[in-house]
């Protein structure tokens, strides 16, 4: 490690970034992606289980299986990074504060607790997290708003990804340690939440259009005599 990070007390740039009692990883970068990855395996499995007990299409599968994940990542991990200001202090090896001490060397302004992250992630943790798992519910029972739903939380999040990205640039896009936490952390970590909301966004666009040209078919006809 370079010794003018160590001279600071923590590996995050900039430099001068105030962390008082911070409190180096106890997990290795490894650990903690193996216990997030199998976690996230274990969710998919669990509801790819479930759901095929319910006669439902494989791409509605797909789907549940994303939003259990998704609603339970923002909830359980985006959640605990809003209530808990001080993680870079933790000292038991918690694993939530140990993701988060990780993830602040692709961007520092996690730890910094910078005003515009923790409000974009407790918007995302508070309302769209619960409304992911209402999505996995919906699409389950077949419910008349699914795919309004699923439209209304994927704008969301790819507004929340959008403001994330653009707020970054403008306050001059250089919170990484290195080059390799920059694409591995800032940008593959986030890639999904512009990729696949954008997917089912377009879909159920597509579908609730449909749904209308339907309906306004259907309103259309003359009455029989």
């Amino acid at each position: 490690m370079d010794p003018s990070l160590v001279s600071q007390g923590h590996p995050y740039v900039p430099l001068d970034l105030h962390l008082p009692d911070y409190s180096p990883c106890y997990l290795s970068m490894s650990n903690i992606i193996s216990v997030f990855a199998f976690s996230s395996l274990l969710i998919v499995s669990l509801i790819w289980i479930f759901s095929g007990g319910l006669k439902k299409r494989k791409v509605d599968r797909v789907l549940m299986c994303w939003w259990a994940f998704t609603g339970l990542t923002h909830m359980i991990l985006e959640g605990y990074f809003v209530f808990s200001p001080e993680f870079f202090k933790d000292k038991s090896g918690f694993y939530l504060a140990e993701v988060w001490k990780e993830y602040s060397k692709g961007d520092s302004r996690y730890a910094g607790r910078d005003a515009g992250v923790v409000t974009v992630e407790g918007i995302t943790a508070v309302l769209e997290g619960p409304a992911s798992l209402l999505a996995v519910y919906a699409i389950a029972t077949g419910k008349s708003y699914s795919y309004i739903l699923q439209f209304a939380i994927s704008l969301g999040q790819l507004y929340g990804t959008a403001v994330y990205y653009i707020t970054a640039i403008l306050e001059g896009d250089n919170f990484s340690s290195n080059t390799f936490y920059y694409y591995a952390y800032y940008i593959g970590a986030n890639f999904s939440w512009i990729v696949i909301p954008s997917i089912i966004a377009v879909r159920c666009w597509r579908k609730i259009c449909a749904a209308f040209r339907l309906q306004g078919s259907q309103t259309k006809k003359p009455k029989a005599h």
